[in-house]
């Protein structure tokens, strides 16, 4: 936490949309900031204070994640514990990568969400696309961050690459060693506003807090030059006040996996106009190749679409037919006991 905001002037420094003085004025309320095994650390009127999470006895269901506003009570023996959480404004989630249907929620009561990627390795659109669900589907403002612009000679393929998946969300470069667009993304966060980071390890996200507070908060790792690759420096996600009443910013760690769910999310959200475009075209089973009357090579010749970004449309589409065709395998030699049994 930075130890140049005075945490007694939280409560009139950050003035939450869905009514922060309101809340901060009621004592029992707080917001979470960190989360630990069975603890947390919360944000109050009067400064930080670490509580017990007793989720069989307060919460339920619904265990805290850091952003979220909770009620405090005092239990017997144990002092102040989480009692509520409070409905969620937005919330960072993604689907379970080994339990398909059940949602792991990353962050709540984010303003913006920053999908960040590194310069020093090559963009991969795929995981792009599907961390840009994650972002547009929190209910927050997306956002794409490019760090390490210094290390590049020429970012224009790359950002040509990103635009084209982009669409109108906006894109932000930045380079922490000389701050470029470090001011770009203080004025994207603001007063009262939160901003979350998301991406793979090594993306420059810890970086990129420790500039936006001005000073070296949170540790930074080294990250290997044969593939670009780095480890998790960042193991627990924390809210971080910014200085000069700029809002907070919050760092999680880093993303290894995206399922099907985020793919198939990432057609609709992602290529929304692609798939407009798509009802258009003449024939229903129409693949936006050669055929007569296609509404999507007619939107690409009149300008509006890029080739490339039509490529990755197509690419994402052709990618998620292979999964279905192979999860329809699967499931039809599961119904069909397997398959030979090996003596």
């Amino acid at each position: 936490m930075n130890a140049d905001v005075d945490l007694a002037d939280w409560g009139a420094a950050l003035v939450d949309p869905g009514g922060w003085r309101d809340v901060v004025a009621a004592a029992d309320r707080a917001r979470v900031v960190r989360v630990d095994r069975g603890e947390c650390d919360v944000m109050t009127g009067r400064g930080r204070v670490r509580v017990l999470s007793d989720s069989q006895r307060a919460q339920g269901e619904i265990a805290p994640v850091t952003g979220d506003w909770v009620e405090l009570a005092d239990a017997e023996g144990l002092g102040p514990v989480i009692d509520r959480v409070l409905a969620r404004r937005t919330a960072v989630s993604r689907r379970d990568p080994a339990e398909k249907d059940l949602e792991q929620v990353l962050a709540s009561n984010i303003d913006a969400v920053a999908v960040v990627l590194g310069l020093d390795r090559p963009i991969q659109p795929g995981w792009l696309e599907r961390l840009l669900v994650m972002a547009i589907d929190s209910g927050a403002e997306p956002v794409i961050v490019l760090t390490k612009l210094d290390g590049i000679d020429d970012p224009s393929d790359a950002r040509e690459l990103v635009d084209a998946i982009a669409g109108s969300t906006p894109v932000v470069m930045t380079s922490v060693v000389d701050r470029h667009g470090i001011g770009d993304l203080l004025a994207l966060i603001g007063a009262g506003r939160t901003l979350a980071l998301v991406g793979e390890s090594g993306a420059g996200k810890s970086s990129l807090v420790n500039a936006l507070v001005g000073t070296e908060l949170l540790e930074v790792a080294e990250v290997r030059a044969s593939d670009a690759e780095g480890r998790h420096t960042t193991t627990a996600r924390e809210l971080v006040i910014l200085p000069n009443d700029a809002g907070m910013v919050l760092d999680t760690p880093g993303i290894r996996t995206l399922g099907l769910w985020e793919a198939e999310h990432a057609v609709d959200l992602v290529f929304g106009d692609l798939v407009d475009f798509a009802d258009e075209c003449r024939f229903r089973d129409c693949a936006h190749g050669k055929e007569p009357g296609c509404a999507v090579r007619g939107a690409v010749d009149d300008g509006k679409v890029s080739k490339m970004r039509l490529r990755l449309f197509l690419e994402l589409v052709g990618e998620l037919e292979n999964l279905r065709r192979r999860e329809e395998e699967r499931e039809r030699r599961q119904r069909s006991g397997g398959g030979k049994r090996r003596r």
